[in-house]
């Protein structure tokens, strides 16, 4: 099946996991350790997913692991998506990740699914390190992105990220959150990333189509299942199949939208049409962006 056919879901899943090695100061999860029957439970969540995601075999699926913590340092995590990568009905396996763990384990999964969707951390890691990752990663043939949360003490760093990354590797930033960015900030991080638009205002939501409830919905471990991340009213659940029966077109019930997880599936914003297959690692189908010129070195 094609891009976009009738029987596609995406699926954002989240566990209990929490726990992160680094300690971030813009991150609530900040170096938290997760106790061992929490891991437990994690692990266990994920592989019952894991088995239901290959038995479900009359939908074309697509996974997205967007945990609160640092799931590739877990060897479940990196398991699974290995295993899941060579299902012939699931067309694309990415986690959000630091990029912190080795990456040689990829090998043994397959390059045309599994893809990585990267933040670079400028104080929790040197950039080389954080460089010999993605030159892993490229040799590798994996897909991915790598991105900065654009805070003004990070511009620098982001700066000669983009020049150190190879052309084809999409850099994208986020909007920090609580920081109001001035014309020239806004002009600045757009020449870095020319989508920087998408995600330094949020979107106005209330009222508008939405995909997520309709072909995108959130899973949490037990199977709970929410038309996305940032609306917590439950519509089914994955494992007793009330969730076929609740996808359906919903309107938007938030004032607005201002994560890229959430935004993507806005209608009104045709992102499917920008991001197509590089939708859930945030690449666009588009990239390297025409006539782009690269930041030079300041």
């Amino acid at each position: 099946m094609a891009p976009g056919a009738r029987d596609d879901l995406y699926l954002l899943y989240r566990g209990p996991l929490a726990s992160c090695n680094y300690d971030c100061p813009y991150c609530p999860f900040a170096k938290r350790v997760d106790p061992p029957e929490l891991l437990r439970a994690d692990r266990a969540d994920l592989q019952r997913f894991a088995g239901w995601v290959e038995a479900t075999t009359d939908r074309r699926l697509s996974v997205l692991f967007t945990p609160w913590g640092e799931g590739l340092t877990r060897s479940w995590y990196r398991d699974t998506i290995v295993r899941l990568s060579h299902l012939p009905h699931v067309a694309r396996v990415a986690i959000q990740t630091n990029l912190a763990a080795r990456t040689g384990w990829l090998s043994e999964a397959n390059p045309q699914v599994a893809a990585l969707w990267a933040t670079y951390h400028p104080g929790q890691v040197t950039r080389d390190r954080f460089l010999g990752r993605c030159r892993e990663l490229l040799d590798l043939g994996i897909r991915f992105s790598v991105g900065v949360v654009g805070l003004p003490e990070h511009h620098a760093e982001a700066v000669v990220l983009r020049a150190a990354l190879p052309p084809e590797v999409y850099l994208w930033i986020n909007a920090a959150e609580g920081h109001v960015y001035t014309a020239e900030e806004e002009q600045r991080w757009t020449a870095l990333d020319p989508l920087f638009g998408d995600s330094v205002r949020p979107h106005a939501s209330l009222g508008l189509p939405c995909h997520a409830g309709e072909t995108a919905v959130s899973v949490l471990g037990d199977g709970t299942v929410r038309r996305c991340h940032f609306i917590k009213t439950p519509i089914g659940n994955l494992y007793d199949g009330t969730w076929r029966a609740a996808l359906q077109p919903r309107p938007c019930t938030n004032n607005l939208c201002d994560c890229h997880i959430g935004y993507i599936h806005l209608k009104p914003l045709h992102l499917r049409d920008v991001y197509a297959d590089g939708l859930l690692e945030r690449i666009p189908v588009a990239w390297p962006v025409p006539e782009q010129p690269r930041p030079a070195h300041r």
